[in-house]
């Protein structure tokens, strides 16, 4: 018996253990509610992929979310602005640029306009940015004029002089340029060289929107790894273009929100302890002063600003913070998210609206003022196909209805046009009582007015407090304000998921289903 028990209960256990190990890496290759098969040709072709593995795009580092008191680091207002109150939010987690955005990356947008247009002079004069803000009646700045955008000592240093519209633009450029980069790296595409000897050169750049439609296809563009096509009815070996299902593509890029460039300034995840902020902050680092507290780097300034009138470097020799004008990208330390310079070098850009009682009417989830609803237009809606601009980029119209239309009202104009008379698609200023006749008059607020927060080179160190907040015409520009891209996270917001205790099934559940051997 004991003979007989010592080889069938092991013998049992690896039967079971091992038809539960199969069981469970099945799961990932069936629907879990029908049991039918996925990745199979011959019941549909339905394509799920588990494998995906969500990382940021090039340049950007994961900020983990979290909630926190959006106005609290602000001690004293000393504007008496009252613009920023404190008010409780939760930001999801997202991805943010590294640096700012310099100017050999601004170069490289404009290398590539003047590559790809050569003979559309308006295209690349609009993205100029406007070297004449360094121009100043009393002040010698003209070398800046022609020298700071372009010589390569100031290659690292961020760009400015940039509108609001134009680092917008450059972040629907730098959307495409990253996954027309990574399907030619895939072979999805065509490689680089192939592209440039081919004589059958695609007629338009590549657009993500349009790629995903299957609008940018055909000799000259396909590659040969493209992902196999299961769908029933394709010839053995077809292939097709790559999917959003596929999870290779990036989500588009974009400037941070208000709450989320606040959110990831402050670097709060330093100061937290089980689920506790032990400490605030005042600026991006520790302490509640503007220069280094550490033995080997006491007395150096954390940040490029202007500590006092007239002094925008310190004294010959000695220069306090190392910048007359602005500094490179990567200088000082980088906070607690491991972002340099979210304080002082330049001013940046968010995507909102700027309204001084921001703080009164607010969503307490991804907090955001400035939306306006856009959809794609169709060149043909039965078929689906997106209409381009002369560029190769989806022309983008007012959004027609708050809901999701019907089939009927989506191929009827007439019916569109009813569903739109009382949707407002256009939402910058909601709730608020603006007289838009006032503006210039008693006001210069308005729809087209956007937060920049920071500080920069030539601020005082109030300002470099992540919740003050000023604002500028979304078309205006100045030497101080430059920008940097964010981009949403998506799936589990967690990060830092060692520094916490979890539940052994939602352990098992993340390996594929083995929670299951857990019973023996």
């Amino acid at each position: 018996m004991r003979t007989t028990s010592t080889y069938f209960i092991p013998g049992l256990l690896l039967f079971f253990c091992g038809s539960l190990f199969v069981s469970c890496k099945n799961q990932s290759g069936v629907s879990p509610k029908t049991g039918v098969a996925y990745n199979d040709p011959y019941n549909g072709g339905l394509q799920i992929n588990r494998k995906v593995k969500e990382g940021p795009g090039p340049g950007l580092i994961i900020i983990e979310g979290g909630t926190f008191v959006m106005g609290g680091s602000l001690n004293e207002d000393i504007t008496y602005a009252h613009d920023n109150l404190r008010r409780r939010v939760t930001v999801a987690s997202f991805y943010m640029d590294e640096t700012e955005v310099s100017n050999a990356d601004w170069l490289e947008y404009l290398h590539w306009l003047n590559q790809n247009f050569p003979e559309d002079k308006e295209l690349y004069y609009n993205a100029l940015p406007d070297t004449l803000v360094w121009r100043h009646p009393l002040s010698y700045n003209e070398p800046y004029v022609d020298l700071y955008l372009r010589h390569p000592a100031y290659q690292d240093y961020p760009v400015v002089g940039i509108t609001w519209e134009q680092a917008n633009d450059y972040c629907i450029w730098r959307t495409d340029r990253v996954n027309e980069h990574i399907l030619r790296q895939k072979g999805a595409l065509v490689d680089y060289r192939t592209l440039a000897e081919s004589q059958a050169r695609p007629a338009e750049p590549f657009n993500t929107d349009i790629y995903l439609n299957g609008q940018y296809r055909g000799e000259g563009i396909d590659g040969e790894k493209m992902p196999n096509d299961n769908t029933p009815g394709t010839e053995e070996g077809a292939r097709r273009p790559v999917r959003m299902e596929d999870g290779v593509l990036k989500q588009p890029y974009r400037l941070p929100t208000e709450a989320e460039w606040e959110y990831a300034a402050l670097g709060l995840v330093g100061n937290t302890e089980y689920g506790n902020i032990e400490s605030s902050k005042i600026y991006p680092w520790d302490g509640l002063g503007v220069r280094s507290g550490k033995r080997r780097t006491q007395g150096l300034m954390m940040a490029n600003f202007k500590p006092t009138g007239g002094d925008n470097m310190g004294i010959a020799g000695y220069l306090n913070d190392g910048g007359d004008i602005t500094v490179s990208v990567t200088s000082y330390l980088p906070n607690d998210y491991g972002l340099y310079n979210m304080a002082g070098n330049v001013n940046e850009w968010v995507r909102d609206v700027y309204r001084q009682l921001s703080f009164e009417d607010f969503e307490d989830f991804n907090p955001f003022r400035g939306n306006v609803y856009m959809d794609k237009q169709y060149e043909d809606p039965e078929k689906g196909i997106i209409a381009k601009d002369k560029y190769g980029r989806p022309i983008k119209v007012a959004a027609k209805a708050p809901r999701k239309q019907t089939w009927e009202e989506l191929q009827s104009a007439a019916a569109a046009d009813s569903a739109k008379a009382p949707f407002d698609y256009d939402v910058r200023g909601y709730a608020d009582e603006t007289n838009h006749e006032l503006y210039g008059v008693t006001t210069l607020v308005n729809d087209k007015s956007r937060v920049y927060k920071g500080g920069s080179w030539n601020d005082r160190a109030y300002w470099l407090n992540p919740a003050t907040r000023r604002y500028m015409q979304q078309n205006e520009s100045n030497a101080m304000t430059g920008f940097r891209c964010a981009m949403t996270l998506v799936g589990s917001p967690e990060v830092n998921t060692q520094s916490k205790p979890s539940f052994p099934a939602n352990r098992a559940k993340a390996q594929g289903g083995r929670k299951i051997l857990g019973i023996f």
